[in-house]
């Protein structure tokens, strides 16, 4: 079994490969819906020799299969939000402290000591539901950072604009983290000028508002906060790792999470950097579950590893994910 020493630890490119393919033959080892999947592909942990050989699992697989690489109990299973009638994802996690250790880790090697920081929660449409891995996140660091003022804000906005004007005031460094429709509310009814306050915004309208083009929507939260950068962070229900954006829309990853960028109209090949594709994600924390994950989102690769985010595939536009119904 590979230890999380070993993956949090990754250090090299060719230390990340030899322990991503030691997690691909862990994974068609154990996790049945998984090897059905490679052996699909004619892919086995025989013909699977460098990273670009491993099958990438369509991240529907998660509405449909218990997607498990182990044999342990459950110990709490994450679920993605959804319009009623939708069916959701479930992400089956058998040892939560592989999710604790990511985020926590990812997020002092891109913010420093969570003790730095008061953090702000505005995540409604996340908080009115059970089993969200953000609100178990944010919920933890709320906690480690220690700080008496750190909290959830749901409907109470007044309170939030006048805490978040204090704090930034009295010079202490704010994380303020909301889903995007939540940010946007807050600027409608207060214009700020923060000066020590990160807007972290975790995506999506969830049916509340118009979907926004990022350029124009950071520019909106720019002038409304009264900041030159708005953060983001990429994260899902099925992954248990995040990578993070400290502005212009551009994502880097920690060490154990890897993006690789599949031509929009072929699933098995890679497109070059700078080419627009499908975005399917490495993330080694997944090893109990699948760390191979084909996303439904398009993006492109930057030369220096990192990458950014362009939309989502439109429903019927996943060709060569078509033969992936096992």
């Amino acid at each position: 079994m590979i230890s999380q020493e070993a993956i949090f630890q990754i250090n090299s490119k060719k230390e990340f490969e030899k322990i991503t393919l030691k997690v691909f033959r862990h994974q068609y080892e154990n996790n049945l819906v998984y090897q059905q999947f490679c052996n699909f592909l004619k892919k086995d942990k025989n013909n699977v020799k460098t990273v670009v050989d491993i099958p990438f699992l369509p991240i529907q697989f998660f509405k449909s299969h218990k997607v498990l690489s182990s044999k342990d109990t459950i110990q709490t299973t994450f679920t993605s939000s959804g319009t009623t009638g939708m069916q959701t994802s479930k992400h089956l996690v058998t040892d939560v402290s592989w999710y604790e250790e990511s985020y926590r880790l990812a997020f002092s090697e891109f913010y420093g000591n969570i003790e730095d920081y008061c953090v702000l929660a505005l995540l409604p449409s996340y908080l009115e539901r059970k089993g969200s891995s953000l609100i178990h996140m944010v919920e933890d660091l709320i906690t480690l950072s220690k700080h008496q003022e750190s909290g959830f804000y749901l409907n109470n906005y007044d309170e939030l604009i006048s805490k978040l004007i204090e704090l930034d005031n009295s010079g202490q460094n704010v994380l303020l983290i909301g889903v995007t429709f939540a940010l946007l509310d807050l600027i409608e009814m207060q214009n700020f000028q923060l000066k020590n306050t990160i807007i972290m915004e975790t995506g999506g309208m969830k049916g509340k508002r118009k979907e926004l083009i990022r350029e124009e929507l950071h520019s909106l939260l720019c002038d409304g906060f009264g900041v030159s950068k708005i953060h983001s962070e990429y994260g899902m229900t099925e992954l248990l790792s995040q990578a993070y954006s400290l502005g212009d829309g551009v994502f880097e990853c920690p060490p154990w999470m890897q993006i690789l960028i599949r031509d929009a109209e072929d699933a098995l090949t890679y497109v070059a950097e700078g080419k627009t594709g499908g975005i399917n994600v490495i993330d080694l924390a997944n090893i109990n579950s699948c760390s191979f994950i084909a996303t439904q989102d398009l993006g492109k690769k930057q030369p220096n590893h990192s990458f950014e985010v362009l939309g989502r595939f439109d429903n019927s536009d996943i060709r060569g994910c078509n033969l992936m119904v096992i």
